[in-house]
């Protein structure tokens, strides 16, 4: 860091100080302690200024007002010696005093927000008197604390009900999401929106009204008071909220509820009682298990904005154009992913009814809005030209990257690959969406193998942030790279990984898909497996996740994994058997249950034990639930051992990333070599000793032991690329 101030104090009017954010080393706004400190001797610096009519606070950086707290402050004080609890609270009060003085000074403050406002920033916001912001489309506020498993500590669990009313912030600070302009005038959160270029001076048109109607100071002694609501009035809005978040948590997550409840309780106390109690409810969450796996995907993907992913000393070249080959779900979702990103897409398919579905799935896509759930003909006439289609390869030439996303079979990929060889510019780079194949069979009778990677996205697209960039033998340094800045620019995390059976993430979702089938032919009920996978936070069980896959697929896909890692795979004969009696998943209304009713819910399916036959066993297996936990996943986090040592992933970081937005392992763990580390490698050796009799997929790794006997952890041992 550089050292040099963070904020500025001017008068763009002789009565009027201008308070600018502007962090010289990032391109957010963070408010550290450095920042604070700063703010506070601006404030301090205005004391006796009787001439003083208001005080705006503005960011110079266009579309990023205060993107929160310094989190890596947060991390650094977990390991510091002392009392927490008391250190939190300390940090919270100080926070309070400091953003208290907006709302206590003699003349009005007025908060100019464009863009991104959060966490302690929109908690700096709440304190002064006014809030205005533009119609910047990036323009968000919000206290997504939760998000991290915190809640609001600088005020905003108190300062945001008695300005919006109880309802509305309890909302808010419970889902951690964002308010937009418009939603915000309408609740009362601010008093204008206007465009980003007339904000300054729509601001200190604010401050003169104010300062002569004197509005702000009525408002002041208001919202310094308890908030009146009857106790029925309470007592609903607590039962409503409470079913809401368990509804969305499963209790997995505590902060929303202890936020809950502090809001209600000091909801009845005057402000400053209000913010002590905010304070206590911060420190009861700071520090705990579930805040430090959060914080540490919150790393995870901070990591992943600024990781170069092992290739330095190259210029990631621009991709302006992009053509996809293949015009089925994945083809259009990888379509419409690059055409939100403003960038021009040519989509192909020999198929003309397949190409016409195609097109109009990706205008659909692209054209759809996520608030009124249809299409937005703006949106629409906005993307639509940079949209075009044909039937010819030869039509792609141009395009400066081109992704093949037809069918799962190597003969037909490597056609296409030849055809595209012939008509595609010397530098433009040739990708495939594959899931199974080995790059290095699809490289063979290229041309320019040095050009072609892996890109390969998950379904759907427009959800799944993870992409897994698949380096060949002969892929270049050049190509990762540009690959690799093209996913950042999507939107999406790329996580790069060597060539191997199942890549990053099927290599270690089919240890743990596989492990089920094996407890379900020991006679283990597929109800409880999947509840335990459930318990510990999956968002679907093993048996659910083969139905929603297709049991075809995950057949061809485990041969895959089975052929190339015998040892450890074992071939189940119940998929066969699933699919020889048509019991294909959801898409064929049965699977291991069956979706054959009126709202194609999941339901048990008696006639399942029939098809299987003996392959299950007609007595049920009872296995206490951390005993089917630790079957399912203990296979995963071995396989991901022998990734990590292999060298097919180069870092554990890379691996936690890639589950948990590949297969949405449970954030809350904050992934699973960092769940493993938190157990304890010795803990985890200790669990593995009585399975071990299993066979081979319940051996410790070499490198496992490794760790284990020199008390390391994997992250400890990865490289590490973020400030944590």
């Amino acid at each position: 860091m550089s050292g040099k101030p963070t904020t500025q104090l001017s008068f763009p009017q002789a009565n009027i100080a201008l308070l600018t954010l502007d962090n010289p080393d990032r391109g957010a706004n963070i408010l550290s302690k450095a920042t604070l400190n700063e703010i506070e001797q601006h404030l301090d610096s205005l004391i006796g200024r009787e001439d003083i009519r208001g005080l705006i606070v503005y960011s110079a950086k266009p579309g990023m007002f205060i993107a929160g707290a310094d989190l890596g402050e947060f991390v650094a004080s977990l390991d510091t010696p002392g009392d927490h609890t008391a250190q939190s609270e300390a940090m919270c009060r100080r926070g309070q005093k400091l953003f208290g003085r907006l709302c206590n000074a003699h003349y009005v403050t007025v908060a100019a927000i464009d863009g991104i406002c959060v966490g302690g920033g929109t908690e700096l916001t709440l304190w002064c008197d006014r809030r205005i912001v533009s119609s910047n489309p990036k323009t968000e506020i919000g206290l997504p604390e939760v998000k991290i498993g915190l809640m609001p500590g600088w005020g905003g669990s108190v300062r945001l009900p008695r300005i919006v009313g109880l309802a509305g912030a309890i909302e808010i600070i419970t889902s951690g999401e964002s308010v937009r302009p418009t939603d915000a005038l309408q609740m009362g959160l601010v008093s204008n929106v206007v465009p980003a270029e007339q904000l300054l001076s729509a601001a200190m048109q604010l401050v003169e009204l104010e300062a002569e109607h004197q509005q702000f100071l009525a408002d002041r002694q208001l919202w310094q008071q308890p908030i009146h609501m009857s106790e029925t009035e309470l007592a609903f809005l607590q039962a409503t909220a409470s079913a809401m978040i368990q509804q969305q948590t499963f209790g997995n997550y505590p902060a929303p509820a202890v936020a809950l409840e502090i809001m209600l309780k000091s909801s009845r106390q005057t402000i400053d009682k209000a913010c002590a109690m905010e304070a206590k409810g911060l420190a009861q969450l700071f520090g705990g298990e579930v805040n430090r796996a959060l914080l540490n995907v919150f790393f995870l993907t901070d990591r992943n904005k600024k990781d170069s992913a092992g290739v330095s000393g190259f210029t990631p070249a621009k991709i302006q154009s992009a053509g996809v080959v293949g015009a089925g779900i994945m083809g259009s979702g990888i379509a419409a992913s690059h055409i939100k990103r403003q960038i021009a897409v040519t989509i192909s398919d020999l198929n003309s009814e397949a190409l016409g579905r195609g097109v109009r799935a990706t205008l659909e896509e692209v054209s759809f809005d996520r608030v009124t759930k249809v299409a937005n003909s703006a949106k629409l006439l906005e993307f639509a030209p940079l949209l075009r289609s044909t039937n010819h390869l030869s039509e792609l030439a141009a395009c400066d990257l081109v992704i093949e996303a037809v069918v799962e079979k190597q003969a037909i990929k490597q056609q296409v690959f030849q055809q595209l060889e012939a008509v595609m510019r010397p530098d433009a780079i040739l990708a495939t969406n594959t899931s199974t194949i080995p790059i290095t069979q699809l490289a063979q009778g290229l041309k320019n193998p040095e050009r072609f990677c892996g890109i390969h996205f998950f379904n759907p697209v427009r959800r799944m942030m993870l992409v897994e960039v698949i380096r060949g033998p002969l892929t270049s340094d050049a190509t990762i790279a540009t690959a690799v800045n093209h996913v950042k620019k999507l939107g999406k995390y790329p996580v790069v990984v060597q060539d191997g059976p199942g890549f990053l993430v099927n290599r270690l979702l089919f240890p743990y898909m596989n492990e089920a089938l094996v407890l379900a032919s020991e006679g283990v009920p597929i109800e409880s497996i999947d509840r335990a996978a459930k318990k510990f936070g999956m968002p679907m069980g093993p048996l659910e996740l083969h139905d929603m896959v297709g049991m075809d697929t995950a057949l061809y896909a485990g041969k895959v994994m089975s052929d190339a890692l015998p040892e450890r795979m074992i071939e189940s004969p119940i998929l066969a058997a699933l699919v020889a009696a048509g019991r294909l998943g959801n898409k064929s209304g049965a699977g291991f249950y069956s979706y054959k009713n009126k709202k194609g819910k999941r339901v048990q399916d008696p006639e399942l034990a029939s098809v299987l036959g003996s392959r299950i066993p007609c007595k049920s297996l009872e296995i206490p639930t951390d005993q089917l936990i630790a079957r399912l996943f203990l296979p995963m986090l071995l396989e991901a051992t022998h990734v990590l040592a292999g060298g097919i992933a180069r870092d554990a970081r890379d691996v936690d990333l890639g589950l948990i937005f590949g297969i949405g392992f449970p954030p809350f763990k904050g992934g699973l070599l960092f769940w493993a580390d938190r157990l304890g490698l010795g803990k985890v050796m200790a669990m593995l000793e009585p399975l071990q009799a299993l066979g081979e997929r319940f051996k410790p790794s070499d490198y496992l032991q490794q760790l284990a006997q020199r008390g390391e952890t994997f992250y400890k041992n990865s490289v590490n690329v973020s400030n944590q």
